[in-house]
């Protein structure tokens, strides 16, 4: 499965690991759960007791990237890195 093909999956978790702040200021994915990356290590397992596939995301993907192999590295075989919020965005308008 390619990223896109997870984003665009009807069972799709979308996790965007920007801070809240950055939600309010720079804007947001519909549907996206807010885990900021500092608290990705801590809820683990619930993020795999969420839907698969799993997307993370963040301002630019540098973040969401290493939330992406921090997961994978704890067990969590579905997880892509969407890259920036805008990037997953422009992908869910199509």
């Amino acid at each position: 499965m390619t990223t896109v093909e997870a984003i665009n999956n009807a069972n799709v978790t979308l996790i965007d690991v920007r801070e809240p702040y950055e939600l309010e200021t720079e804007g947001f994915v519909p549907n996206a759960i807010n885990i900021p990356l500092g608290d990705v290590p801590t809820r683990v397992e619930e993020i795999k007791a969420m839907a698969k596939p799993v997307v993370v995301f963040c301002r630019s993907g540098n973040r969401s990237g290493s939330a992406a192999q921090f997961l994978q590295a704890n067990g969590l075989d579905e997880v892509f890195n969407g890259g920036g919020f805008q990037d997953v965005l422009d992908v869910l308008e199509k």
